[in-house]
């Protein structure tokens, strides 16, 4: 459960940067709402996964990363909530600032690092 948690988080990552990217184009509009969508059901996917994961037996106690698992479902959290504001701005069919879309993937990047070493090392 821990593999796939951290795959489908990753897989939001990843999508996550490249509505980051499409976002920076001034002369376009930004992506559909659609993308955005997919990228927050996969991450609530991958964060509900993950909380799955820990509930099982404890793992890297002894390559110190016993804890990360959780460090990472709270700064996920705190990511997931730090969308809220992205979705009321674009239901409003406004364009997101760039301090909300930066706050948001900062968090989350840093989310999946941890759970990185978590899931790799430990």
């Amino acid at each position: 459960m821990l593999l796939l948690a951290f795959a489908l988080l990753l897989t939001t990552a990843l999508l996550g940067a490249v509505l980051a990217a499409l976002h920076l184009r001034t002369e376009r509009r930004p992506p559909g709402p659609m993308y955005g969508a997919l990228h927050g059901l996969i991450g609530i996917a991958g964060f509900f996964a993950l909380l799955l994961a820990l509930r099982g037996p404890p793992r890297g106690e002894s390559m110190g990363v016993g804890g990360f698992g959780r460090v990472a479902a709270a700064l996920l959290a705190i990511a997931l909530i730090l969308a809220i504001p992205i979705i009321l701005v674009r239901l409003r069919n406004r364009r997101i600032p760039g301090l909300v879309i930066g706050a948001h993937a900062t968090i989350a990047v840093s989310g999946v690092v941890i759970l990185a070493a978590y899931t790799l090392v430990g």
